[in-house]
């Protein structure tokens, strides 16, 4: 998805409020850090840091970053924010081990793969985003940038699946899936 996202990010007012699936599970996130992958301006990361969570967000925008780091530094919050391109290194994932890693909006199958080593056992993946319904809806049919249906209910290896649902939500087609690593 060609998209210049510093622009998108220059032109946005602050969204604060996390993702379905951040806000339904987050609670049951173990204690430790959580890697919030594409995490735009922090609606997600903020909201788990103010649950007791060190949060570590990646994301290709630097205004994006910038914001991000701003922001955790007014709120005294523990966040940390740097600059990735996720699609164009999907294998440039920190180590780990998180307690949850966050994959909200972001499509990267290639990325799906690495989530059970970068998860400490019992930890959980949060992922969440359109569904190809919503891409028809749009006139998308062929963006690879939406999830298919069902495509959630089977997690990486490594990982089992623990809830999960697709639907309408708001005003769009969304499907989102909790992974835990055993």
């Amino acid at each position: 998805m060609p998209r210049d996202w510093d622009a998108y990010y220059r032109g946005s007012p602050e969204a604060f409020d996390p993702a379905f699936v951040v806000r339904a599970y987050g609670f049951l996130l173990p204690p430790g850090e959580v890697l919030d992958l594409a995490g735009g301006t922090g609606r997600n990361a903020f909201f788990l840091a103010c649950r007791g969570h060190r949060v570590l967000l990646l994301e290709k925008s630097a205004v994006a970053v910038e914001r991000v780091r701003e922001l955790a530094q007014q709120r005294r919050a523990p966040v940390h924010a740097l600059e990735a391109d996720l699609e164009a290194a999907p294998g440039a994932l920190p180590p780990g081990p998180f307690a949850g890693v966050v994959v909200s909006y972001f499509v990267s199958r290639p990325l799906l793969a690495q989530l059970p080593a970068r998860l400490k056992p019992g930890g959980l993946a949060l992922v969440e985003g359109f569904n190809r319904s919503e891409a028809i809806r749009r006139g998308r049919d062929r963006s690879p940038h939406y999830w298919e249906p069902g495509e959630l209910l089977a997690p990486p290896e490594g990982l089992e699946l623990f809830a999960a649902g697709e639907g309408w939500t708001g005003h769009a087609y969304r499907s989102w899936a909790v992974w835990r690593r055993p």
